[in-house]
């Protein structure tokens, strides 16, 4: 995971998340990782202050790539094929965390919460205007999303955290795809992408009921 330094770039992001749909709206997972190694990027550029979750969505990162070099890759191509062959092989824990604790299943649940709250956060720099206070709106997306997830510690010191993020246009420059009207071009055009992946990920876990696996 050396790569997860290099600079971030939006539209790396954009090509990755539209690859991850074939016609029958199977999520490939090699995209899917792809994908999130350009958001971590995202994270780290954004300071120290993000790195208890990009720490956290690198593991999951490397179990995945584990489970698609491993003999099994096959049953890892899409989400879609891994739910069913860890439900049909008891793959997965269900009510407490012992023979499984790393599964598929578990390990894509948490990136699918993470990506929820990098959804919202993104849509809010998207839509709001010059003058809002990205502090504001990354923590209203936290609340919304990962902080059910949290201590109240990790919450609390979070939230603080959050105050020191600078203004919205130098967010968008991080962004690396020229100023922030096109920084902002670029979210319009990858934002429908990346809310579909989350939607159809979020339906398939609902249907087999694993959007609480322990």
């Amino acid at each position: 995971m050396a790569d997860e330094q290099a600079d971030f770039n939006l539209k790396v992001v954009l090509v990755s998340f539209k690859q991850c749909l074939n016609e029958k709206e199977e999520v490939l997972m090699d995209p899917y990782i792809t994908g999130w190694k350009g958001l971590v990027r995202f994270l780290n550029n954004l300071g120290t202050i993000f790195s208890f979750i990009s720490k956290d969505v690198i593991a999951k990162i490397q179990i995945m790539e584990r489970f698609r070099s491993s003999d099994q890759k096959d049953h890892y191509a899409s989400l879609q094929a891994m739910v069913q062959y860890e439900m049909e092989n008891k793959l997965v824990d269900l009510q407490k965390r012992s023979e499984h604790p790393e599964s598929g299943c578990r390990t894509i649940l948490r990136l699918h919460r993470a990506l929820h709250w990098l959804q919202m956060f993104l849509e809010g720099l998207r839509t709001s205007q010059e003058d809002c206070k990205t502090s504001v709106l990354c923590t209203d997306s936290y609340n919304t999303t990962l902080a059910n997830y949290h201590p109240w510690l990790i919450r609390k010191a979070v939230t603080v955290a959050f105050c020191t993020l600078p203004s919205r246009n130098a967010f968008l420059e991080t962004m690396n795809v020229g100023p922030p009207e096109e920084a902002v071009e670029m979210l319009n055009e990858a934002m429908p992408f990346i809310c579909q992946v989350y939607q159809i990920t979020q339906k398939l876990f609902e249907e087999h009921t694993l959007l609480d696996l322990p």
